[in-house]
C-alpha cells in the first residue's frame, strides 16, 4: 500500500466512468495499491511480465472486498487506474528485473468507513491480494504446463543450477482484490485465487495432500534414476563425467531420464563381453618396464 496522493481534475474524470452520478474530489479518499509482481512468492509461483501487462487491463474497475467474499456488503473500494512500473535497481529472486503491477483505487466518503479510511491511511489495512484466472501455469524447469499436465518438478528445489518455480501466464480473468492479513507475495502482498467462487471441499484437500505425496516419492526416483545414469556412464566412450552427466539430464522429465536410462544398459549389455575382456586384460597383464627407468636398493 502507498501512500494516499493529490486528486486532480484527471482523476475525478477516471473515477467518473465508473460512477453512476458525477463524484466531486471531497466524495472520495483515494490510494496506491501493488497489486502484484513477477517476484517469486511463497508458493513457488510468480506472474510473466506480459501476464503483469495483461491484468493492468483486467483490473481496471474492479472492485475491491475483504478476505475475497463475494457478498455485496464486503465491497469497499474500485480501481480506476493501473500501470507497470519497473524498478531499475531491484531484481527478483531468480535474478530478473523487478517489475509490479500498481493500481489506483478510490472509495466513497461515507460515515460508515471513516474508521477504515483512517486505518489504510496509518498503514493498518496495508496488504492485499488478487483473485484471477490465468490459461498456463509453466514449470520452470521443463516448460510443462501445469494446467493440462504434471511433471516431477518441486516448486523451491534446485536442479543443477536452476530453481523451480510456477510462472503464471496469460490471464484469462481479473475477478476482484481483497485486504487480506497474511499475503502470499512479500512484496505486493499477493495471495492468488484460480476460481473465485469455488471453495475447496474436504476431497479436494485430500487429493491435494496425495498429490504432494506423489511428486516427492517421484522426486525421489528422479534421483535414483539419475544416480544409476552416472553409473552406466562410466561405460560410455568417451567416459562422460559428473558434471556432464548433470547437464546433460538437466531439464530432463522422468519419462526422458528413463529412456536414457534404458538406452545405457542397452550400450553396457551389447559390449558386455568386449569390457570384461578389457577388465580381465587390465587385471592379468605384467606392468611393462621401462628401459630409462632407474631403480635405487
Amino acid at each position: 500500500m502507498e501512500k494516499a496522493f493529490e486528486i486532480t481534475d484527471e482523476i475525478m474524470e477516471k473515477i467518473n466512468r465508473y460512477a453512476v452520478e458525477p463524484l466531486s474530489a471531497k466524495d472520495v479518499y483515494c490510494f496506491s495499491v501493488t497489486l502484484c509482481d513477477n517476484d517469486i512468492d511463497r508458493d513457488g509461483e510468480r506472474f510473466s511480465v506480459d501476464a503483469l501487462g495483461e491484468l493492468a487491463k483486467l483490473f481496471l474497475g474492479k472492485t475491491g472486498i475483504f478476505d475475497h467474499d463475494p457478498k455485496g456488503e464486503k465491497q469497499t473500494a474500485r480501481i480506476f487506474d493501473t500501470c507497470v512500473k519497473q524498478d531499475g535497481e531491484k531484481l527478483t529472486k531468480d535474478g530478473q528485473p523487478y517489475v509490479s503491477l500498481c493500481a489506483k483505487a478510490y472509495m466513497v466518503r461515507t460515515s460508515g468507513n471513516a474508521d477504515l479510511i483512517k486505518e489504510i491511511s496509518g498503514g493498518i489495512k496495508k496488504e492485499v491480494s488478487v483473485s484471477c484466472a490465468v490459461k498456463k501455469r509453466i514449470c520452470s524447469i521443463c516448460g510443462a504446463d501445469r494446467n493440462v499436465s504434471s511433471c516431477s518438478h518441486i516448486a523451491g528445489r534446485r536442479y543443477g543450477e536452476k530453481l523451480c518455480f510456477t510462472v503464471l501466464q496469460q490471464p484469462a480473468d481479473a475477478y476482484e482484490w481483497s485486504f487480506v492479513a497474511v499475503p502470499a507475495q512479500v512484496n505486493a502482498g499477493v495471495t492468488k485465487h484460480y476460481d473465485a467462487h469455488r471453495e475447496e471441499s474436504r476431497q479436494v484437500s485430500k487429493l491435494k495432500g496425495e498429490l504432494s505425496a506423489a511428486s516427492a516419492k517421484l522426486a525421489a526416483a528422479y534421483d535414483v534414476i539419475r544416480g544409476e545414469v552416472l553409473k552406466l556412464s562410466y561405460f560410455c566412450e568417451p567416459f562422460y563425467t559428473a558434471k556432464q552427466v548433470a547437464e546433460m539430464t538437466e531439464g530432463m522429465d522422468l519419462h526422458r531420464l528413463i529412456e536414457l536410462k534404458n538406452s545405457l544398459e542397452k550400450h553396457v549389455r551389447d559390449n558386455a563381453q568386449r569390457l570384461d575382456a578389457e577388465e580381465q586384460s587390465f587385471i592379468t597383464q605384467p606392468p611393462q618396464a621401462d628401459e630409462n627407468e632407474e631403480y635405487t636398493i
